[in-house]
């Protein structure tokens, strides 16, 4: 199975019913397009509505089957609200097991994703797309690849998308990013 992991388009903030800005309803239409030659069979995403927003023109121009989950939400880092929430986000690449008052530590965050993923990976579908947001996808992307972290997450775009081969050996790929450059 190919797994894609699609991180949201811009969006005017970090509430659940937060929406896309300008700009990100005009990428979205990009990632449609980009999203065709991967032959996608189903698309999962965050219930959040930035992550519905971002794939609903894909999967309405394309009928492919969509339905929300409740594991791709992005993770709370805590339900206080942290001034210095850059530095504990960072302590927590390095401490697994940190977690904050009302937060979710990286190991139950990641856990939930991890779920989710050995799920698809027993289904029939050779080619799924999952939506979700940042740093929670940089924490699934670290599970498949240790060597992606704090700082790598501090380089996802507003979309981005990796790819996760699960054929013979696992391999992780970014094939959309900030670089891509599109006419």
């Amino acid at each position: 199975m190919k797994l894609y992991i699609i991180r949201h388009c811009e969006a005017e903030g970090q509430a659940p019913e937060a929406m896309l800005t300008a700009a990100g309803l005009e990428a979205r239409k990009r990632l449609a397009n980009f999203l065709i030659p991967y032959h996608i069979e189903q698309v999962i995403s965050s219930p959040y509505k930035r992550a519905i927003q971002t794939i609903e023109t894909f999967v309405q121009e394309n009928g492919i089957p969509f339905k929300m989950d409740e594991r791709l939400k992005e993770r709370i880092l805590s339900s206080e609200n942290l001034t210095d929430w850059l530095e504990k986000l960072q302590q927590t690449y390095i401490d697994q097991d940190l977690k904050f008052d009302g937060g979710e530590s990286s190991n139950e965050a990641v856990n939930r994703m991890i779920e989710l993923v050995n799920e698809l990976r027993q289904g029939n579908n050779s080619s799924v797309a999952i939506v979700t947001h940042g740093n929670i996808m940089s924490l699934l992307i670290n599970h498949y690849n240790g060597d992606f972290g704090f700082n790598e997450w501090k380089q996802l775009s507003n979309p981005d998308v990796y790819e996760i081969d699960f054929y013979k050996e696992i391999k992780v790929s970014r094939i959309w990013g900030s670089e891509i450059e599109f006419i």
